[in-house]
């Protein structure tokens, strides 16, 4: 018979309730959740009742619930600049971890988190879930299978498409780097851990340039309202609240809960009359041009890998959709990662392309992050159990954030080519 380890869930948003909490619930072969902890009243309350829980067990105070180890592991998915000081805390406590990406934007926050896992000796996988998707795992194989011989150059775009980077990034909790985290380290943390994980390599140099382009008060046009319901452009409006809010809502079939929408607001079933009132009220209903946001709009990053291998990200906000585009050039064909049409063509030089169909590969576990939300569910699972792990440990995680704040360094210094590794 399976051992169910016991989940507690320190951070009860999107990811941490909506994404893991929901499929580990659905395994309860492998997991019962038995605690929560969010700051949010209203939060606790929901998933009090979704996850039926003991309400001793649910907590608004984080040292009320670090009083004492209230399970086997911990999600921990809260704000950035928390991560680090809550997870050493459940290091202390025999917490073994999953831990929301990023880990943190400060450096020695990184090397103090993996010197307490070492000294507790506690399990713990990055949240990069992306490794853990078919489409990505896909790419790996034949990388590392050299069906096109040996790698090259990556080329590679985030396309965060438009209404994300309204969502995410200008009117939502990732929107101001001095709470959070750059947005290359925010965003774009899953596309270097995976750079990376293809040139197998530790990047050698790198260089970026990039800025907040558009999402500021001069682009609003005059006569605009700093709130969408009670602005002339409401039902015209790009980035207007109502119309992506509500009206995509009702295109998709007015879902009782689906993402982002679920974000936006705690009241479920999901209703027009609520998504009104959050918009009407809350953060997600402002101007996304007289937000306080900051962090960039458009980017690029240059890197050089010790082994070799050159590679750029190219990270877009003004794309109609979302999904990223990575072409492998190797020395004797191409490989095209097309994550919007769930497929991958490899062409061998003199040969005709070959397409992979990735729904034919997909795990039982839905398709949020192309299955890689369910793949890393699975996979913490494994750690739990004593396998070995090649995924992304807090050591194999941090190049990739060391590479995300010298690509920022370089940002702020107008591209100026750093060393990764001083």
């Amino acid at each position: 018979m399976k051992k169910v380890y016991t989940v507690s869930i320190l951070g009860t948003g999107s990811r941490g309730a909506e994404s893991y909490g929901r499929i580990m619930m659905a395994h309860s072969d492998m997991y019962k959740i038995v605690s929560i902890c969010d700051i949010s009243e209203v939060k606790v309350d929901k998933y009090q009742k979704l996850f039926n829980l003991d309400k001793n067990n649910c907590f608004t105070d984080e040292n009320e619930f670090f009083k004492e180890r209230r399970s086997d592991c911990l999600v921990l998915a809260t704000m950035d600049e928390d991560h680090v000081r809550q997870c050493i805390k459940a290091f202390e406590l025999g917490y073994d971890v999953l831990l929301e990406k990023p880990i943190s934007p400060k450096l020695d926050e990184l090397y103090a988190l993996l010197e307490a896992q070492k000294k507790h000796n506690n399990k713990a996988l990055v949240c990069h879930v992306l490794r853990y998707a078919p489409l990505f795992t896909k790419i790996k194989e034949l990388l590392d299978n050299k069906v096109c011989g040996d790698l090259v150059m990556i080329d590679s775009i985030e396309q965060v498409c438009f209404w994300h980077q309204a969502h995410s990034f200008v009117r939502g909790n990732w929107r101001n780097s001095d709470e959070t985290s750059p947005m290359i380290l925010q965003k774009c943390c899953h596309d270097l851990d995976l750079l990376q994980y293809y040139a197998n390599s530790k990047c050698d140099t790198i260089s970026s340039i990039g800025s907040l382009r558009y999402f500021k008060k001069e682009n609003q046009p005059a006569g605009a309202a700093d709130r969408c319901t009670k602005c002339k452009f409401v039902d015209t409006c790009t980035f207007s609240a109502k119309r992506f809010y509500i009206g995509e809502w009702k295109k998709i079939g007015s879902v009782e809960n689906g993402w982002p929408y679920n974000v936006i607001t705690t009241k479920l079933p999901l209703t027009e009359e609520n998504l009104y009132e959050a918009i009407d009220k809350g953060p997600y209903g402002r101007c996304v041009f007289a937000c306080d946001n900051n962090v960039v709009d458009n980017q690029i990053v240059m890197m050089r890998f010790e082994n070799g291998v050159n590679a750029n990200l190219r990270m877009t906000a003004f794309t109609p959709g979302g999904g990223r585009i990575m072409k492998f050039y190797c020395t004797n064909g191409l490989i095209e990662l097309l994550d919007a049409e769930e497929k991958i063509v490899v062409t061998k030089f003199y040969e005709e392309p070959e397409t992979i169909d990735i729904n034919l590969l997909l795990n039982e576990g839905g398709h949020n992050h192309g299955g890689g939300d369910a793949g890393i569910i699975d996979s913490f699972y494994k750690l739990l159990n004593g396998e070995r792990m090649v995924g992304t440990s807090l050591e194999s995680s941090i190049e990739s954030h060391l590479m995300a704040l010298k690509a920022e360094e370089s940002r702020l210094e107008n591209g100026k080519l750093l060393k990764v590794h001083e």
